[in-house]
């Protein structure tokens, strides 16, 4: 197994933030401490060259976001402070999904500790989102003549707006997103295919539906799959609204992941969004798509 994670997915927003981002490190060591991961399964990504982040993002925003000449009202729509080292920690983010679906398409399956940034557009930032990394590795990997046929598997708790408008009307890439009814964002784009969930959806009723639109999104034939594989339809998380239980995302991960060995087809997990009151939930959550990877594609 290969994971791609940095310390340099740390950036320095403020300890009282909302965001946090602190999971990144967390879910790193607590997975080496415990012997999930050995440090040679672990590869440090170098930042995305920006050649790959104009595939999708615009070179108006791309460069007025490196030199910290942002407009204030497009801070506020991001959600986060500007600073050198949240442009670094975002483009190495951006360049660790890129080189997982690599690596995913080489041996079948691979992930990134950090990415699923769906709310980033091609012209901004949103939502806590500077790059839109799934878009970018699914352009590259076009552009690269790697895979032609891409399925996006969001499992975030909010509706992955940004990835919806960028592949609108791409009949090459699914988008499905299975979110909150009335979460975050307000306006809602339009995915292939979105299954919006009531305030209170438990385990039980969350897996069912979840298996029973999976076939829709596996008839798309994707030569890989990503998925972001959030922590925040968690029943404590502040920015949820869902009924999850830990063990009830854990069988979600479970889920996804054999749908996509059982047929052959290459998948990336990415972290996404989760912000639970206690953020060793979020960390718990997030640590278990690992473990539920290795599981699943170690096991004879």
């Amino acid at each position: 197994m290969k994971v791609f994670y940095a310390s340099g997915y740390y950036a320095d927003i403020g300890e009282g933030h909302v965001f946090p981002i602190r999971k990144f490190e967390r879910a790193a060591a607590l997975l080496i401490a415990e012997g999930t991961l050995k440090l040679d399964e672990i590869i440090a990504p170098q930042p995305a060259a920006l050649a790959d982040l104009y595939l999708v993002h615009n070179e108006d925003y791309v460069t007025r976001l490196r030199a910290g000449a942002l407009t204030e009202r497009e801070i506020r729509r991001l959600g986060l402070p500007w600073s050198k080292s949240l442009v670094r920690r975002s483009m190495l983010a951006a360049s660790g999904t890129i080189n997982a679906a690599r690596r995913a398409v080489e041996c079948g399956f691979a992930s990134n500790l950090a990415g699923g940034t769906h709310h980033a557009f091609a012209d901004r930032g949103e939502g806590f989102c500077v790059f839109n990394d799934v878009a970018i590795a699914t352009r590259v990997l076009q552009r690269d003549g790697i895979v032609s046929r891409v399925a996006v598997v969001d499992c975030d708790v909010h509706q992955g707006n940004g990835t919806a408008t960028i592949f609108a009307g791409d009949e090459r890439v699914f988008t499905f997103s299975m979110h909150g009814a009335k979460n975050y964002p307000l306006f809602k784009a339009k995915s292939t295919l979105d299954i919006e969930l009531p305030d209170r959806t438990n385990d039980a009723d969350y897996l069912s539906i979840l298996e029973e639109n999976l076939p829709r999104v596996f008839a798309h034939n994707p030569d890989i799959v990503f998925y972001l594989g959030g922590a925040d339809p968690y029943m404590h998380d502040k920015l949820g609204r869902l009924a999850l239980t830990i063990e009830g995302l854990r069988a979600r991960d479970t889920l996804v992941l054999h749908y996509a060995k059982q047929r052959g087809i290459p998948i990336v997990t990415t972290m996404s969004g989760g912000y639970a009151t206690n953020i060793s939930d979020t960390v718990e959550i997030h640590c278990n798509t690992i473990r539920a990877v290795k599981e699943e594609f170690e096991k004879q």
